[in-house]
C-alpha cells in the first residue's frame, strides 16, 4: 500500500516553476528521504503533501486524502516537524506536549513521549531556557505526540550533538517498527545513508534520481578510489594504469572495474616484494553521488 502517491505535480509561482512534473509513491511504513538544494522545490513539495499549500496542477494522494481538502481527518493522521515551530516560551516541556496532546483524539501519554526525546530531565523547564539541541527534541516530541501515521521530518537533528543526533535516529528506527511512515528532509548525507529505505534527490523542480541508499544514482555500479603508499625509496616503475605515484609517496586512482585493477596492482607489489601500506578500495559516498546529480545547483 502507498501512504503517498503523487502523480506530475506542478506548482508554478507566477512566472517560475518550483515543482515542475513531480510523480513519487511512498509505501506505508517506509522511511523516505527527500534531498536537494536550496531552491531546488523540496520544500514546495512538503508543502503541498502537508495540506499547507495548493497546488497549481496534478494529483497527490496522502494516506487516502487529497492534502487540500482532507480537513481535521486528515491532519489528525500526520506529524509535522518544523525546523522553528515557534512555542510559547512560558509554558514548561511537559505543558508544552500535554497542551498539543489535547488537540488531538488520540495521543501518546506525556511522560512517554518526553522519554522517548531525551527531555526528561527538563520537563518542568521553561522552553525558553532549552538550547537548540534541547528545542529540536521537543519539536520533535510534538511532532509524534498525536502518534500520527504518516511524520513529516524537516531537519530533524539540526543543532544536536553527536549523541543527541544518534538518540533522534534510533527514535525515528522505532516510529519505523510501529509502522509510521516518514518523510524526511535533511542536509546530513549520514543522516539520509542510515535512515532512509529510499532516497529521492530533486534539483531544478524535478526528481532526478530515486532508490535506495546503495543504489541511488547508480551508485552500487560505480568505480571506487584506490589509494596506497610507497615506501620511501621504493620505485614507482611500471605501475599498471590507472596508477601513479604523487611526490608525497601516496598513490590515488579513480578504477572502474576495481577488482581488475587490484589484481594488476597486487601482482606489481608482489613481483617486486614490495607492501602496499594503506591499502584501501572506498566507493563513492551517497555525498559524491548527490553532488554529481545537483551538479551545480549544489553551490550556494
Amino acid at each position: 500500500m502507498s501512504a503517498v502517491v503523487v502523480e506530475n505535480l506542478v506548482k508554478r509561482y507566477g512566472e517560475n516553476t518550483a515543482v515542475a512534473g513531480v510523480s513519487l509513491r511512498i509505501a506505508e511504513g517506509e522511511v523516505f528521504a527527500l534531498l536537494g538544494p536550496n531552491g531546488a522545490g523540496k520544500t514546495s513539495l512538503v508543502e503541498i503533501l502537508e495540506g499547507h499549500r495548493r497546488r497549481t496542477s496534478g494529483t497527490v494522494a496522502v494516506l487516502g486524502h487529497d492534502p487540500e481538502h482532507g480537513g481535521r481527518p486528515f491532519r489528525e493522521r500526520i506529524g509535522i516537524v518544523l525546523q522553528d515551530g515557534g512555542l510559547e516560551e512560558d509554558l514548561s516541556v511537559a505543558e508544552a506536549v500535554a497542551y498539543h496532546a489535547s488537540l488531538y483524539p488520540r495521543s501518546r501519554p506525556t511522560p512517554e513521549v518526553i522519554a522517548l526525546v531525551g527531555l526528561e530531565e527538563k520537563a518542568r523547564a521553561r522552553v525558553g531556557t532549552l538550547s537548540g539541541g534541547q528545542m529540536r527534541r521537543l519539536e520533535l516530541a510534538l511532532g509524534i505526540v498525536s502518534d500520527p501515521d504518516l511524520i513529516f521530518l524537516d531537519e530533524p537533528t539540526t543543532g544536536f550533538d553527536p549523541a543527541a543526533r544518534r538518540q533522534a535516529w534510533e527514535l525515528v528506527r522505532a516510529l519505523r517498527t510501529f509502522g509510521k511512515t516518514i518523510v524526511l528532509t535533511t542536509h546530513y548525507m549520514d543522516e539520509a545513508q542510515h535512515l532512509a529505505d529510499r532516497i529521492a534527490v530533486i534539483a531544478r523542480g524535478r526528481i532526478v534520481a530515486e532508490g535506495t541508499p546503495t543504489t541511488l544514482g547508480d551508485r552500487h555500479r560505480a568505480g571506487a578510489m584506490v589509494r596506497f603508499h610507497l615506501a620511501a625509496g621504493v620505485s614507482p616503475e611500471g605501475l599498471p594504469p590507472p596508477f601513479a605515484a604523487a611526490p608525497t609517496g601516496w598513490v590515488e586512482a579513480p578504477c572502474g572495474n576495481p577488482t581488475a585493477a587490484l589484481h594488476g596492482l597486487t601482482a606489481w607489489a608482489t613481483a617486486r616484494g614490495i607492501e602496499l601500506d594503506g591499502l584501501s578500495v572506498v566507493p563513492p559516498s551517497l555525498e559524491d553521488v548527490y553532488l554529481r546529480l545537483v551538479g551545480e545547483d549544489a553551490t550556494p
